[in-house]
């Protein structure tokens, strides 16, 4: 059998190898194809990788830089947010002082008023009093005088005379009140 696969492959051309010329043009063309290739598209593809990388990296640069931004800009509105609420507390606590302060100057006011009127009621009071005391004493001048004049049976109408017996019945008024 090895005599026959002998003279077989020696007579007629084997199906698995192909003819040593097409071996030969095979070859070239595929190293003027890797020429060409090597030559003008590995460059392209390779510009073209180097571009995609530095997008990717740049868009990865600008998204860690913008997340960055992104962070300073929370921790600001945060310290402001902060100092915000830490203003408004502060406000808040003057404005409460400040309207304990207006409610104290208010009743302060209210009771210098009240007492104002108070003393400005004592003195018409006292004013009206003394009004009524001198017209009392006036009238009681005067009927003592007539009861007097009826009683003695002579004029009192003289007026220092009359002065000085109202004056004396005054005083002895008084002085009959205080023993009381």
């Amino acid at each position: 059998m090895m005599k026959a696969f002998v003279l077989a492959s020696a007579g007629e051309p084997n199906p698995i190898l192909p003819h040593p010329s097409e071996i030969v043009l095979g070859l070239i063309s595929f190293l003027v194809l890797l020429f060409v290739l090597w030559k003008y598209a590995v460059p392209r593809f390779e510009k073209l990788y180097e571009e995609r990388v530095e997008t990717i990296e740049g868009g990865i640069e600008r998204a860690e830089k913008a997340q960055a931004e992104a962070e300073q800009a929370r921790q600001r509105y945060n310290s402001q947010l902060g100092e915000a609420r830490t203003e408004a507390a502060k406000i808040r606590d003057d404005a409460r002082l400040e309207g304990e302060r207006i409610r104290e100057e208010l009743r302060a006011e209210a009771e210098a008023e009240a007492a104002r009127i108070v003393a400005n009621g004592d003195a018409q009071l006292q004013a009206r009093r003394a009004q009524i005391v001198a017209e009392l004493r006036s009238e009681l001048g005067r009927n003592s005088i007539d009861l007097a004049s009826r009683i003695v049976g002579e004029s009192l109408e003289d007026e220092a005379r009359r002065r000085g017996t109202v004056d004396r019945f005054l005083a002895d008024l008084d002085a009959a009140g205080a023993t009381n």
